[in-house]
């Protein structure tokens, strides 16, 4: 029964002690590597926002468009 608990508890200890070698090993981006970094991630929030907007802007556009169709047969 013992060793099962031991067993179980050693896990996170593990996780824990595996994590802290992981972040010691890394090292942190200098100046010129972050700015490169933020600015792929700058570019790709405007493209992914360029690609909303149109959407949004071409699904109103439809429904406009089916609400005139639908008011001109209406009207006839």
């Amino acid at each position: 029964m013992s060793s099962q608990f031991n067993e179980i508890a050693d896990i996170p200890r593990e996780f824990l002690r595996e994590g802290t070698q992981f972040m010691n090993r890394c090292a942190k981006p200098d100046k010129r590597e972050f700015i490169k970094i933020s600015q792929a991630v700058g570019i790709g929030f405007v493209v992914m926002g360029a690609i909303g907007m149109l959407s949004t802007i071409g699904r109103i556009c439809a429904n406009c468009s089916n609400i005139v169709a639908r008011v001109c047969r209406e009207a006839e």
